[in-house]
């Protein structure tokens, strides 16, 4: 994420972004279909909230092809960071006042900014092909648009700044459709949830949450056994 008092000047912010599904692999077509169709409330019951509150963030939800077939891109959360310490989750973080328009091209350049200053992915490499809907981390604050990326060039990732990122990993998605693979999460607040056990990392929370739903919309889903729960300190 963006360090208060930070400039940027790399091209993310200089050079234009846009929405395209011209040329995506076949295989990525129904996860297409369900950005242009899916609504708000389909995705999740935390929606941003009707003042306009929040902090407004964007997340990059890159897809692209592993020595395993499709895979995604994920990175794990330093535990000296203030929110969300130790999570798995996806590339992203806050807009900055360079992203442009939060309504428009803001999260896209704000997804592929911030996934270039935590992994080190070069946003040339990446076609952006769908927006879903924004979502409210309630938590935190911050209100969320998942970019979906295709990874159509492939370039080097790691953790930049170990006081940001952890670690960075690809997780190849017959993992995560791999009913072996899926748990139910609770909260100590309660609140159940859908979660994932692949690469050694319990993914859970909001990046869980918007994988289970992209699963499901776009038809990837298997049946799995929700009454398998793990404890959220869970360790390989």
């Amino acid at each position: 994420m963006t360090r208060a008092g930070e400039r940027h000047t790399d091209r993310t912010q200089e050079s234009p972004v846009a929405v395209t599904q011209s040329g995506l692999p076949e295989w990525l077509a129904p996860v297409a279909r369900a950005a242009d169709t899916v609504r708000p409330e389909q995705l999740s019951r935390f929606l941003p909230p009707e003042s306009g509150g929040g902090r407004q963030s964007a997340v990059l939800v890159l897809f692209g092809e592993g020595p395993a077939g499709p895979e995604l891109l994920l990175m794990e959360r330093a535990s000296s960071l203030r929110s969300h310490a130790g999570q798995p989750s996806f590339p992203g973080g806050s807009l900055d006042p360079g992203d442009g328009d939060p309504q428009t091209t803001g999260p896209l350049r704000a997804a592929l900014r911030e996934a270039q200053e935590e992994t080190g992915l070069d946003p040339a490499g990446v076609q952006l092909f769908g927006v879903l809907p924004r979502l409210y981390i309630p938590v935190s604050g911050f209100v969320v648009t998942p970019v979906l990326g295709w990874w159509r060039e492939r370039t080097p990732v790691r953790a930049v700044d170990s006081g940001e990122t952890a670690r960075v990993f690809t997780v190849p998605v017959a993992d995560l459709t791999d009913p072996a693979n899926r748990v139910t999460t609770v909260h100590p607040r309660g609140h159940r949830g859908p979660a994932f056990l692949v690469e050694s990392a319990l993914v859970w929370g909001f990046t869980a949450g918007v994988i289970d739903r992209i699963l499901h919309f776009a038809g990837w889903e298997q049946a799995w056994d929700r009454s398998r729960q793990v404890p959220l300190d869970w360790r390989a």
